[in-house]
């Protein structure tokens, strides 16, 4: 794996760094298939169940590096295959949280959208900053940023490239949890463990059922839904959870959700 990337592995969670600091960790080819080759690793290691994607020196990431670009070493430009920016075109079976410091711009933002979860420091700025060199969007914001935030302020965020603010990715729904600066990405890594300690048969075919309702109508989603959880009863693992909670497990006094 090249120096580009780093990967760690802590017990079930994989972290994977984008490490160009000097380039504010923007994306060269060379990095995207580096990027996307973590996650294929990632996807496939049974030991592994939560990833966490973060960049190198306080910045998660400044997008396409439009300097590499201009000095000819182009992305990749395929229909097929990976995305120019790696990562963004798989469909994992298991979920990835982005710890986001600094900037999360331009292609930048769109490996964050492509996130299941964006752990947000209250420094961190969003915007896609490609409005402003006119490089088109080719990695997937289009398609996820409306899905996350709805058609009208997708459209903002598209057309003007404004920079956007933690507390506004809050408001707007981009932002999952928001933390003091310097703490993204240990508090990702607490969330991702978090995620990985439930039972996990379950986690995987209910996080399946969300994604795939995407594409299909609130009647076939609901079908769908009941074929994936539908596994856990015959396997046993929901009697297994149901009993637990008979036991007095798993039952605390007031759950705690995330807080801006």
């Amino acid at each position: 794996m090249t120096e580009k990337v780093l990967i760690d592995h802590d017990g079930p969670v994989t972290i994977v760094t984008i490490n160009r600091a000097n380039v504010r960790n923007a994306i060269d080819r060379e990095t995207a298939a580096a990027v996307a080759a973590a996650f294929r690793a990632f996807d496939e290691d049974s030991a592994a169940r939560v990833a966490v994607l973060c960049g190198a020196g306080g910045q998660f990431g400044a997008g396409a590096d439009l300097k590499a670009i201009a000095a000819g070493d182009s992305l990749r430009f395929s229909e097929t295959g990976d995305s120019p920016l790696g990562p963004i075109r798989l469909r994992l079976r298991k979920p990835v949280i982005a710890a986001v410091a600094g900037y999360a711009v331009a292609g930048g933002m769109a490996l964050a959208l492509w996130c299941d979860l964006r752990v947000v420091e209250r420094s961190a700025t969003f915007g896609m900053f490609d409005r402003r060199f006119g490089v088109p969007m080719l990695g997937g914001v289009t398609v996820n940023l409306p899905r996350l935030i709805g058609l009208s302020r997708a459209m903002d965020l598209v057309l003007t490239g404004r920079p956007v603010t933690a507390e506004e990715a809050w408001d707007m729904g981009l932002a999952n949890r928001l933390v003091a600066e310097g703490e993204a990405l240990a508090a990702a890594t607490a969330l991702a463990h978090e995620i990985a300690a439930y039972p996990w048969d379950c986690v995987v075919s209910d996080r399946l059922a969300l994604l795939e309702s995407l594409d299909l109508t609130s009647e076939q989603g609901q079908l769908n839904e009941y074929r994936l959880g539908i596994r856990n009863f015959e396997s046993g693992t929901a009697q297994t959870g149901a009993a637990r909670f008979a036991g007095g497990s798993g039952k605390p006094d007031e759950p705690e959700g995330p807080q801006p």
